[in-house]
């Protein structure tokens, strides 16, 4: 954290900066000069380059850091992105109050990549309680337009999300509903800085900050969760092993120094809620190292994990998640001299108490799907068998399950038909939810687009069709026809605008028509499967909502055109069997559509459809069995990502190397997954005895290019796990998952190649 500026233009009653025990500010510089920001950057540099650091985080702060003008920032970015230029990766932030964002700040701040983020107490009460300037005036109204000016579109690349501090006189309703009004990308609660020696107030009694921020949880459950929270996602990462999003949860250490304006490097600067000089170390950046720093008996002692807590809390059933609370929240005035400042709870203690239990109890109310250990184990290692493939397709089922309702409530319209959904029979209910495309469609109607106003009929008769119940209903045309799902399209060569369908029997009829006595104007065409041993795959290629994928679709293919695939199929099927049976199981669990794709595309998955993929027909077997294996692997993880919180997608922008563009974690963790696959394809593949060589190649050629590629993914994904772990992106069940890909892919052994 580096003091730009040490003054602010506003007077909080709450600033632990201004209003508590630490008053040196009052014999620093206003702005920080010139010639210590370079100090700082080369120190940050050389701390970086020593420790190998793939990525350095760095926050702008004050005082008020846009008091130090929009160009001194611009060129402090520029310092400290200049220093740290093929050392280290920079994250580089702000906290402000916003009153002096303009247009032109907002653009520099985007065009340097500073990502800002903005305090703010919520609704013009709560905020002007306490947020307001020397005169008295409240900044509610500045602040809210600074708000909603970091937050458009042309610069919202650079809005990092809202700091909110609570106090417990303010509604938390209101505060909650304002804050989430202004669209942030995350909300940050703090607890008001406070000590044993000076707690803090507590009109109703022992548990008003916990009372408080379960109001908000509750009401941000019932919204759905619309923003992230980092208190409230913090605690359910902690209470399944993952990692804090905060330094005020959790036994990780600490690993924040601050340097102030004058260069002074010292410990958290909340510290100043303590006492004078509290935060000192007596560092100075022109004269010491960081390393010389962090060696400080004050940061030691925040770095001793579960060993540096009270016996109370060490006790506590809590205490992984809770992990003391904050630091500076735990001092009391010794006694004597043989006691700790530091060596009690929480002055929060029994609000982080209730406050967990509650988030932990919700949280497990709420219905849900996890994976064994074995099953976890599995997928995590790149394969997973019938059962583990099982298991994600019903955690699918049930998020369909849910969007179909939420679609259902989002319809602007009600009709029969939606009502035909839901009477049908479970099992009837079940085939409906089996769709891979289902949940493409639900979440266009949940968005707000009803292009489809004939789908929920569609959806009703295939789904009685599916299970020999009986259903009539009246479906409008659309593109000249209708689709029912996982059966076909019948298409109507006639100027008529619905049709009238009935399911009997597990058979159709179309106005009392059954499907083999039908007019010249109608014209049926039936879904299609591609066929092998073991395997049965629908060729989806007449539902409208197939187009989900960013290459485009092919038209309904000819009869040659479904043969050609039906053979590349069924070879490629038998090979995977053959040389790759680990794959095998969970593609005959899960696959259930593959829908043609044109040209100039390979093959694409989409996340929202679950058990499809998009292939354009390769001109081998050996390269269909590849793009099956590889493409699945999107599936797999897709839905892993829906079931966990894996990676923190805050951690930076990477480069891998199957991507020209620079990647967010969970994209990286999608590449990762993918190519694991393929460098055990290839390594397979260069161990065949009569190996098929490249055109053009020698005899025998075949055997050496293969094991080159799998030599070259190999060390691509070795190097996108070890990315992934220098950023510190994976949660902890995100660590168990790269931990199982890296063995599966460092068993691809070089010797083979």
């Amino acid at each position: 954290m580096v003091k730009v500026h040490s003054r602010c233009d506003l007077a909080c009653d709450h600033c632990y900066v201004y209003q508590h025990a630490d008053q040196s500010w009052r014999g620093r510089p206003v702005t920080m000069p010139d010639e210590i920001f370079r100090l700082t950057a080369g120190r940050i540099a050389e701390h970086a380059a020593v420790h190998g650091l793939s990525r350095v985080h760095v926050v702008l702060h004050g005082g008020e850091p846009l008091l130090a003008g929009r160009e001194r920032l611009r060129g402090f970015a520029r310092e400290l992105r200049g220093a740290l230029r093929g050392v280290s990766g920079l994250d580089l932030r702000m906290q402000t109050n916003g009153l002096r964002l303009d247009d032109e700040f907002c653009a520099m701040l985007a065009d340097e990549g500073i990502v800002t983020g903005i305090s703010l107490d919520g609704d013009r009460i709560s905020n002007d309680r306490h947020r307001i300037r020397a005169d008295g005036a409240g900044s509610y109204d500045d602040v809210v337009r600074a708000v909603r000016r970091l937050g458009a579109p042309a610069h919202r690349r650079a809005f990092g999300g809202l700091l909110c501090t609570v106090d417990v006189e303010n509604d938390p309703v209101a505060v909650y509903r304002a804050l989430v009004e202004l669209d942030p990308p995350g909300i940050d609660f703090l607890l008001p800085h406070a000590t044993w020696d000076r707690p803090p107030p507590r009109p109703r009694g022992e548990t008003d900050y916990a009372d408080w921020l379960i109001a908000v949880h509750e009401r941000w459950r019932a919204d759905g969760k619309p923003v992230r929270i980092r208190m409230f996602e913090s605690i359910t990462r902690l209470a399944k092993g993952g990692l804090s999003l905060t330094e005020a949860l959790g036994l990780g250490s600490s690993d924040l120094l601050v340097v102030e304006a004058d260069g002074a490097i010292e410990q958290a600067d909340w510290l100043k809620t303590v006492a004078h000089g509290a935060p000192e170390t007596g560092f100075h950046v022109a004269r010491d190292r960081f390393d010389e720093a962090a060696a400080h008996p004050g940061i030691r002692a925040q770095r001793q994990g579960l060993d540096g807590l009270s016996a109370q809390c060490r006790a506590c059933p809590v205490v992984a998640v809770c992990g003391g609370g904050l630091y500076g929240h735990r001092f009391r005035t010794p006694a004597s001299t043989t006691a700790g400042a530091f060596d009690n709870p929480s002055v929060y203690c029994t609000d982080l108490l209730k406050l967990i239990q509650y988030v932990e109890r919700a949280d497990d109310s709420v219905p849900s799907h996890g994976l064994c250990r074995t099953h976890f184990d599995e997928l995590a290692g790149g394969h997973g068998s019938a059962a583990a493939v099982g298991e994600l397709a019903q955690a699918q089922s049930s998020l369909r399950r849910v969007l179909l309702a939420a679609a259902h409530r989002a319809a602007p319209h009600p009709s029969a038909a939606w009502e035909s959904i839901f009477a049908l029979s479970p099992a009837a209910l079940d085939a409906v939810l089996a769709d891979p495309y289902l949940r493409v469609w639900a979440l266009e109607v949940c968005e707000g687009a009803d292009p489809d106003p004939g789908r929920p009929a569609e959806i009703a008769l295939a789904a009685a069709v599916r299970t020999g119940e009986r259903l009539s209903l009246t479906v409008p045309l659309r593109e000249g026809g209708i689709q029912l799902p996982g059966l076909g399209r019948l298409l109507v060569n006639s100027g008529a605008h619905e049709l009238t369908v009935s399911a009997e029997h597990g058979g159709i009829t179309v106005e009392g028509r059954p499907l083999t006595a039908l007019p010249d104007t109608l014209v049926w065409e039936p879904l299609r499967f591609l066929e092998a041993d073991g395997a049965r795959v629908a060729l989806e290629d007449t539902d409208p909502y197939r187009t989900c994928y960013q290459s485009a679709v092919l038209p309904r293919l000819t009869a040659a055109e479904f043969h050609s695939w039906q053979e590349a199929f069924g070879s490629a099927w038998q090979i995977i069997l053959a040389e790759y049976p680990r794959y095998a199981d969970g593609l005959a669990a899960g696959l259930r559509v593959v829908t043609p794709l044109g040209a100039p595309a390979v093959s694409e998955t989409s996340r929202h459809a679950f058990g499809a993929v998009g292939i354009v027909l390769p001109p081998s077997a050996d390269d269909l069995a590849l793009l099956l294996i590889h493409e699945f692997q999107h599936v797999k993880l897709g839905a892993l990502q829906d079931m966990y919180d894996l990676v923190d997608v805050e951690r930076g922008l990477h480069r891998v190397a199957w991507r020209a563009d620079l990647r967010p974690p969970d994209a990286v963790l999608q590449g990762v997954y993918a190519h694991l696959a393929v460098a055990d394809v290839w390594r397979i593949r260069a161990r065949r005895t009569a190996p098929v060589s490249e055109p053009g190649s020698a005899p025998g050629s075949g055997t050496d290019a293969a094991a080159r590629r799998a030599s070259y993914w190999r060390d691509a994904v070795l190097a996108a796990l070890d990315t992934l772990a220098d950023a510190g992106a994976a949660t902890g069940v995100g660590e168990r998952l790269l931990a199982g890909m890296r063995a599966t892919t460092q068993a691809i052994d070089r010797s083979a190649q």
